[in-house]
């Protein structure tokens, strides 16, 4: 599937309020065209900022990772349709996405399946109870997701070169926890700089603190589209 380069970078709005998130979208201007909006932004109004951001010609990736009863997940996603959200993301579990995909069909919502945090690396995972390393565990639910129709998935892009192969290039590809060279990892266990992350076969990136948290955000965003570009398989993107 085909996307601007734009389009394949996702701003995360991970602020606390409305207010901070407005400043944001308004110093990017028409450099960004698609941000995420996660649980901080969400139970601070976020929802109704999504519609604004929809109705103004932006895509709005809803990061909510949805993980309930089947009855839940589908009365949630029918919900979710109205907003006019272009991405859902939901924990890749398999009875989750299976009631996400049919709550969807026919729509264009693109449902995501979170494989595994880019927050967790191998001792997080076994004291949450996994015996599968990072990698294991990502590319099993890599498989699930693909064999439930999802949209895509949501992985770190140390595991995209992996991944690729297994879901084959219709479906996308989403990678958070991307940094630039010059910064530091924060909480992020498993990163990547956004060229590296494309060169391995990331469809979208999503990225926050390189750009929300730096004096000059438009000169950021415009280092990471130019590694992107750089790195791209396919050099026509714009």
């Amino acid at each position: 599937m085909q996307y601007s380069m734009r389009d394949r970078l996702i701003i995360g709005l991970d602020v606390p309020d409305i207010i901070s998130a407005e400043a944001i979208v308004k110093k990017l201007e028409d450099r960004v065209n698609c941000y995420k909006i996660g649980y901080q932004l969400l139970f601070a109004d976020g929802l109704d900022f999504a519609k604004e951001l929809v109705a103004s010609g932006k895509k709005v990736f809803l990061d909510m990772k949805l993980l309930d009863i089947d009855n839940t997940v589908t009365r949630s996603i029918e919900n979710i349709l109205r907003i006019g959200a272009s991405m859902l993301s939901l924990h890749a579990y398999p009875k989750v996405m299976r009631a996400a995909v049919a709550a969807a069909k026919g729509t264009n919502l693109r449902l995501l399946g979170v494989t595994v945090l880019t927050s967790m690396d191998q001792a997080d995972l076994r004291e949450a109870g996994y015996h599968d390393t990072p990698e294991m565990l990502v590319l099993k639910r890599a498989r699930q997701a693909r064999k439930a129709g999802m949209g895509g998935v949501v992985a770190s892009a140390a595991e995209a070169h992996i991944l690729r192969p297994i879901i084959g290039e219709k479906m996308m590809l989403v990678t958070p926890g991307i940094r630039l060279k010059r910064n530091n990892h924060d909480d992020q266990k498993r990163i990547v700089t956004p060229g590296q992350a494309i060169k391995a076969g990331a469809s979208h990136l999503v990225i926050a603190r390189p750009v929300i948290k730096t004096e000059n955000p438009i000169e950021v965003v415009q280092e990471i589209l130019r590694d992107m570009k750089e790195n791209a398989r396919d050099k026509s993107f714009s």
